[in-house]
């Protein structure tokens, strides 16, 4: 096995942590996005509110996949960790996530926590995709 590890510039460098935004495995053509939030490289939340953060950890994750020469329409599976209960979010998260996902229809799994990376962090959003 292969692996390719992608570290967009424009995003943190994950590197201190021992972490890559996104690893693919170049003989099964996936590629694993890490958890994207919030934050530049400054490794602070930008946005104080869910519906931003949402917005910025979905461009973030659109930039992870271009770097990793993949798209939001070769998503086969997301992950969206909620800080609380996923079922009081959904209102202002789907509209995001669906409107940054197009007519992609990937699995898709809420989850639910009670801490995310830091306090001010409300979202975190992982994927699985197949590389073009």
């Amino acid at each position: 096995m292969t692996i390719k590890r992608i570290n967009p510039l424009s995003i943190y460098d994950g590197a201190p942590s021992g972490m890559s935004q996104a690893t693919i495995d170049t003989d099964l053509g996936l590629v694993f996005i890490s958890g994207q939030v919030d934050w530049e490289n400054s490794l602070t939340v930008n946005k104080g509110n869910l519906a931003g953060q949402t917005r910025m950890s979905a461009l973030h994750l659109i930039t992870v996949l271009k770097e990793a020469g993949s798209s939001v329409s070769n998503i086969l599976q997301l992950r969206v960790y909620v800080r609380g209960e996923v079922e009081e979010q959904l209102e202002t998260i789907i509209p995001i996530i669906s409107g940054t996902l197009g007519g992609a229809r990937p699995a898709l799994t809420g989850i639910g926590v009670a801490s995310l990376v830091s306090p001010d962090t409300l979202i975190e959003i992982e994927a699985v995709a197949k590389v073009k």
